[in-house]
């Protein structure tokens, strides 16, 4: 297991995790799902304050997609209770630990209870600096980059921007994630080995990380293991090894 002494300086500032596995790990148990997310939380406390003790600056947590509506109502509406009983518990760490709370997604599709409570933390937490954590919630990045098209059209329609001085500044202005970073490193826990649709534009140079553990069990010793791999590895840009040497 790999420490934080091991790490060196470079540090990812955009961290983004698929945090999955919950469901398989409450299974293997003999447990209900929501046991599964329940635990699931755990995890996430410590991914948070262990990037935010290393020096990540930008984490974001894949926590509820767009396909996710489509699970079985129960375990729907439990994710969504349990979304907003972590919000009010977690609080206290995101001021102690100077973490400003950001969230993406088509926010209004949630529960008002789960928006109401969404919103009144990222208000709490909004000039904090050490540390932004987004939760992307109801997100689907082909949505976003639908929502984009038909935004930057509009304006094409409207004279607002001339379609030949559309480039990529002028889709990262309408990007759920406008006020981010590219992510550096994308984590997947539980042993799958695909994207599910998640920052699609974002990730386009970001090292890839997966894991076979289940999320509930991904303990901060596994997050440094994920930057220590991503430490080890040439980000080249499409450059040669030579020419960044």
């Amino acid at each position: 297991m790999i420490d934080k002494e091991q790490l060196n300086s470079n540090i990812p500032q955009h961290v983004a995790i698929i945090m999955d596995g919950n469901g398989r790990w409450a299974k293997k148990k003999g447990l209900f799902r929501a046991i599964g997310h329940e635990n699931g939380t755990k995890a996430v406390r410590q991914a948070v304050e262990s990037c935010a003790d290393i020096g990540v600056k930008n984490l974001t947590l894949y926590a509820f997609s767009t396909e996710n509506w489509n699970r079985p109502k129960l375990e729907v509406e439990t994710l969504m209770k349990l979304l907003v009983s972590s919000l009010k518990k977690e609080i206290k760490t995101l001021q102690d630990n100077n973490i400003k709370l950001n969230a993406i997604g088509n926010l209004e599709t949630l529960p008002e209870k789960a928006r109401t409570e969404l919103l009144e933390v990222i208000h709490k937490t909004k000039e904090n600096s050490h540390m932004t954590l987004t939760l992307a919630l109801s997100y689907g990045s082909r949505e976003e980059l639908t929502k984009t098209i038909q935004e930057i059209s509009i304006k094409v329609k409207n004279g607002v921007i001339s379609p030949h001085l559309i480039n990529e500044t002028v889709i990262n202005e309408h990007l759920y994630t406008n006020d981010l970073p590219d992510v550096d490193l994308l984590i997947r826990t539980s042993g799958e080995q695909r994207i599910s649709n998640f920052l699609l534009w974002q990730i386009a140079y970001a090292e890839l990380y997966f894991t076979e553990v289940l999320w509930p069990d991904f303990k901060k010793e596994d997050l440094y293991e994920a930057i220590y791999n991503y430490q080890k590895r040439e980000r080249r840009f499409g450059k040669t090894s030579e020419q960044l040497s």
